[in-house]
């Protein structure tokens, strides 16, 4: 196998016999090999950018997170945040002393962040400056893709396919232009699961190097850790392997020595940081983040957010949610990485590079992934967040489908006098990239237009602020990170609780105005967009935002607590419509 390997890998990158080429010849075979990656990153880079330039504002909490919290490290405010994106961040209650700004970053990742700081010194807090770090990171998912399937000894035509789908990763495409870890995670994670194949072969220094790769994308996401558990497999495999074969291991101890440090000398910064500011290296995790028995407990301040709370749920609820999450996992990598289409053919690439040490650290990534995401964090799976971590395995998906296509290719042909198998495979692996492609250019449209509706939306929500709010009001909405992106104010998120708590938080906060929303809103508060009063400590509605059908999409209250607001009238007046 490994004979064949090294034949493969020969052959694949088309330079065998070049130490017998005149040096003019060396240097043009060089020359072609590099304008390979080199025209997949621009290409990746081509398309990045315009998805950049068709939604160029963040498009959901994260993004708006990662963005609020690198323009106040850029201003000198360091890791600050003058929202609450939700009350987790204070520990998951209405502390006894409630203030803002908080120190941020108690559930986040930070490299989102990070990135983004020198191009804002350079450019100002501009959309191009937060963007620019995901758009050129995010590109060498194509050369890496390429290059993953270049090592491995893949054929050429399935190098430049793999190459192409990093480019185009499925319909995970749409998520790569975001300010959030999109971008990052697939480049760091398929990279260090990358330079982890590579030690067991006997590289030594890529063996290390996968460490600082898995610490910067921990930096990334929490569960970026997790891809830890790749390098450890290798190295215990290598060992045992090199036992039962009575013969020096691929790994010396200094390479698994080499990667435990990179990745500590890369996290524990953050760590000790964390330890000061929080008491924790990982603190919602400490305030209750792993025990949601649903998805609106993590908007709660109420909530008992305890393992004995957990464990007390009915068995069948208990037992339905880790199904649930671990089903949602899978889901989501056959759904969004393999654009379903895919899933197949990366299963019998799978197959037939089953003992090949170039896969054998992405399936412990894979599994331990999906294993940790859908029954640990169960409830978050649904809600996006082994979207985020299930692109670090598509470089190595990508790799794997294209050869299971050449693969079946080649069955076919074998079987058909008639069919030439490179023809065939050449055909195959062209349509399959054309429908890819097509799938994503249609899930990034209906997604973007979703997004670019939302935003619209609340556009109009923030020039109404603009107006009504003096400076330092505070706001309560449903996503108080995008709302401080476009008006500046500060606030906090709507708790969902019963509306006794939602008022307990709004007179915590001094909140001055409360958004409502029709999509997401907690459910104390939604009926008053229905039509239902409003409780007494709201004033009528200072601005509306009614539909084509003459329903309410979104509505500004005073909140009346003493405050002199115009329009504030305490005892709760009945809505009345009016066009913005």
């Amino acid at each position: 196998m490994a004979g064949m390997l090294t034949d493969a890998r020969r052959t694949g990158s088309g330079v065998a016999g070049a130490g017998n080429a005149a040096p003019a010849r060396r240097l043009g075979q060089t020359a072609a090999i590099a304008a390979v990656p080199i025209g997949l990153f621009l290409l990746a880079l081509a398309i990045r950018a315009v998805l950049a330039a068709i939604n160029p504002d963040p498009a959901y909490p994260d993004s708006a997170y990662y963005v609020d919290i690198a323009r106040n490290i850029a201003a000198g405010k360091g890791f600050t945040e003058n929202f609450l994106w939700t009350f987790i961040d204070v520990g998951g209650r209405i502390p006894a002393n409630p203030h803002l700004p908080v120190p941020s970053n108690a559930h986040w990742a930070p490299l989102a962040s990070l990135v983004q700081v020198p191009f804002i010194w350079l450019l100002g807090p501009t959309r191009l400056a937060s963007l620019l770090p995901f758009v050129l990171v995010g590109s060498l998912a194509a050369p890496l893709s390429w290059a993953i399937a270049r090592d491995a000894g893949a054929p050429l035509l399935v190098q430049a396919g793999a190459g192409f789908l990093g480019a185009v990763p499925g319909l995970a495409t749409v998520f790569m232009a975001q300010q959030d870890n999109f971008a990052l995670t697939m480049v760091l994670g398929g990279g260090a699961l990358w330079l982890t194949s590579r030690g067991l072969r006997g590289h030594a220094r890529s063996f290390a190097a996968a460490g600082l790769l898995i610490g910067l994308a921990t930096l990334a996401r929490t569960d970026g850790a997790l891809l830890a558990a790749a390098p450890a497999a290798a190295f215990g495999w290598d060992r045992w392997r090199a036992w039962r074969d009575r013969r020096p291991p691929a790994l010396a101890l200094a390479a698994a020595v080499g990667c435990a440090l990179g990745f500590l000398v890369v996290v524990g910064p953050w760590w000790i940081r964390q330890l000061a500011v929080f008491g924790s290296i990982s603190p919602s995790s400490g305030y209750g983040i792993l025990w949601l028995r649903s998805f609106a407990e993590l908007d709660s301040v109420t909530a008992p957010r305890t393992l004995s709370a957990f464990l007390a749920q009915p068995l069948g609820q208990l037992i339905g949610s880790r199904v649930a999450g671990f089903t949602a996992a899978i889901a989501i990598y056959l759904g969004i990485v393999c654009a379903v289409f895919l899933a197949p053919f990366a299963a019998i690439g799978w197959w037939r590079r089953r003992r090949s040490v170039e896969t054998g650290p992405w399936l412990v990534a894979a599994v331990v992934l999906l294993l940790v995401s859908g029954l640990l964090f169960a409830i978050h799976v649904p809600n996006g967040m082994f979207l985020h971590a299930s692109v670090a395995l598509a470089p190595h998906t990508y790799w794997l489908a294209l050869e299971g296509i050449v693969a079946l290719a080649g069955w076919i042909a074998a079987r058909r006098r008639s069919l030439d198998a490179g023809r065939l495979a050449r055909l195959l692996v062209v349509s399959v990239l054309a429908i890819v492609t097509a799938g994503s250019a249609l899930a990034a449209d209906v997604v973007g237009s979703g997004w670019q509706r939302t935003l619209a939306e609340r556009r109009q929500v923030a020039s109404a602020i603009d107006v009504l709010a003096a400076p330092g009001d505070r706001l309560m909405s449903i996503d108080s990170a995008t709302f401080e992106y476009l008006t500046g104010h500060g606030g906090i998120v709507s708790p969902d609780d019963p509306l006794p708590v939602v008022e307990q938080a709004a007179r915590a906060y001094d909140v001055r105005w409360l958004i409502l929303e029709r999509d997401g809103e907690v459910r104390a508060l939604a009926p008053i967009l229905s039509g239902s009063p409003p409780p007494d400590w709201l004033g009528p509605p200072a601005w509306v935002l009614p539909s084509a059908s003459g329903a309410v999409e979104a509505a500004i209250y005073p909140v009346c607590f003493g405050h002199a607001l115009a329009g504030c009238t305490p005892g709760g007046a009945a809505m009345t419509w009016r066009a913005p």
